[in-house]
């Protein structure tokens, strides 16, 4: 097949057939009709993504390279930031965040086993696993409804001599009041990370200036899993303006090295065999010099590959969640009564990954969500509801040890009890949107 051709001609007819073959088997939709499955989120892509995943698997590097390069720009540019790590999860995003803290190259500032981390329990475990793993105190505040974010009422109760950091997500994309965070960071020299898994895209007024969340914190992280924003199948992002942080967090996401060699690349400070690191002899190849107790989470290149797809596509797909969002609010008017529909952060542009619904008194959601199930629209859960309240709190519960709780969680248990919602993806049609509306009022006035 290959006769006579070179291997860049080779491998152009290879990617012009996967092209068509996308287009032919992937790219073919059909009109929503009444019954169809709605999921709540689904990857929206086209041949771009699968051709550069077929292009990096034929170089078969495999591991981070010249696409996680290129994405890494790409996603740094995006943002207006200085420095983006790509890692594999929005979960070892949120691991690599926490443990850049822990570095003994942030001296007074380090954070270390026993000291406290300000964060909320209505939300995905992830935000708050590391720290609870590394011996550090998660100190939970209650949340706001209908904003389902962090109320920044609680901050001061939670403060102790022993807080550290701040670590909250902003809430199926609407951003937290960033503003009061922020300066109550500030305030108390605490850093701050941002879990904006849920939010890429959304924006926040901060000093008369409009900033992507994850942007105005410290540290933030971003998830590229299939229901996110925008995906790689598996994949995440650690990014930050500061310079030494940027420096913690990439050793932590490579095995804890010293070096900042790429994968593959040799000598680059030009001193691999000349310094004196630790008790080590003189001039031990500075490769495989540790500074840190890492990790490996690297993503492969295919991941990237896909992601370099997906970033150019990423600024068409947040104004199709704000349509959506607002398309299906305006669906579901006249059921204030009923509902609790969700609120936009003041100062806040959200890019919304989901629209969070909360029953009111004398309406059951088990019965809305089931009906609604029933019908063809996926629902889901506000994550763990109200993270204590889950087994693997049991021991830490019977104990009495490992974590506190300022004030009455009340919203938080609200949530777990009353709230759920639907999607807004952008691969969701305006029929599809006014259908889940028609079936969402449905439930309601069963």
């Amino acid at each position: 097949m290959f006769e006579n051709k070179t291997e860049q001609q080779a491998k152009e007819e290879i990617l012009k057939m996967v092209e068509e073959y996308c287009n032919t088997y992937h790219n073919q939709k059909k009109a929503f009709q009444e019954g169809d499955r709605i999921p709540y989120a689904s990857r929206v892509y086209d041949s771009a993504e699968m051709v550069n995943l077929v292009d990096s698997s034929l170089e078969f590097w495999l591991t981070a390279g010249r696409y996680t390069a290129q994405f890494e720009k790409a996603f740094a540019e995006y943002l207006g930031v200085r420095y983006c790590s790509l890692v594999n999860s929005g979960s070892s995003a949120n691991l690599n965040a926490f443990m850049a803290l822990t570095s003994p190259l942030l001296g007074e500032r380090q954070v270390k086993p026993g000291d406290e981390m300000i964060t909320v329990a209505a939300g995905f475990p992830t935000t708050v696993t590391p720290a609870i793993q590394y011996g550090v105190v998660p100190v939970f505040v209650d949340v706001t409804i209908p904003q389902y974010n962090i109320d920044v009422t609680q901050l001061e109760a939670a403060l102790s001599d022993k807080t550290k950091v701040v670590m909250a997500a902003h809430t199926l994309g609407n951003p937290f009041d960033l503003s009061a965070v922020k300066t109550f960071c500030d305030k108390h020299n605490l850093w701050l990370i941002e879990d904006n898994c849920d939010a890429l895209g959304s924006k926040y007024v901060i000093d008369g200036e409009e900033k992507f969340t994850g942007t105005i914190g410290d540290i933030g992280t971003s998830s590229f899993y299939p229901p996110h924003h925008m995906t790689m199948g598996e994949g995440g992002a650690v990014y930050t303006n500061d310079p030494l942080l940027n420096k913690c967090i990439r050793s932590m996401r490579d095995w804890g090295r010293d070096c900042v060699c790429a994968s593959g690349q040799d000598n680059l400070c030009g001193h691999r065999f000349d310094k004196q690191y630790g008790e080590l002899p003189l001039g031990y190849d500075h490769k495989y010099v540790y500074s840190h107790f890492g990790y490996n989470l690297k993503a492969t290149d295919m991941q990237a590959a896909v992601g370099c797809a997906q970033i150019v596509k990423f600024p068409k797909f947040v104004e199709r969640r704000r349509e959506n969002f607002d398309r299906l609010k305006a669906g579901l008017a006249g059921t204030e009564g009923k509902l609790i529909l969700p609120v936009p952060c003041e100062n806040s542009r959200p890019s919304w990954f989901g629209f969070l619904i909360t029953c009111k008194e004398g309406v059951d959601r088990n019965k809305v969500v089931q009906y609604v199930e029933n019908h063809g629209v996926q629902t889901r859960m506000l994550f763990a509801g109200n993270l204590t309240k889950h087994p693997c709190f049991d021991q830490m519960r019977a104990t009495g040890e490992g974590y506190r709780i300022v004030g009455e969680l009340t919203n938080t248990d609200r949530i777990m009890n009353d709230t759920f919602w639907v999607g807004v993806y952008p691969g969701m049609t305006d029929e599809m949107i006014d259908y889940m509306a028609k079936t969402i009022k449905e439930a309601v006035d069963q």
